[in-house]
């Protein structure tokens, strides 16, 4: 069963792919597209909030800084 954010990334990728006349230069641009779609269809869904989106950000960013070094530690 297709659910409807599959769908809304396949109308998102038609409607891309039609209105840039079959260029395939232009091939991400129907990717991009697609997201686009279903990401707007996850939200209708209510399965995107993006009021959570700058927490979710910064603990990402908090998580990939390295923490400060101990004092006295030696690197051999």
């Amino acid at each position: 069963m297709i659910t409807r954010k599959q769908s809304a990334a396949a109308l998102g990728f038609a409607f891309v792919a039609a209105w840039i006349g079959f260029n395939f230069g232009y091939a991400v641009l129907c990717l991009v597209g697609a997201g686009v779609f279903y990401l707007a269809a996850s939200y209708f869904d209510g399965e995107l909030d993006l009021g959570e989106l700058p927490d979710r950000l910064s603990q990402r960013r908090s998580a990939a800084r390295p923490g400060p070094a101990r004092a006295g530690a030696r690197v051999r």
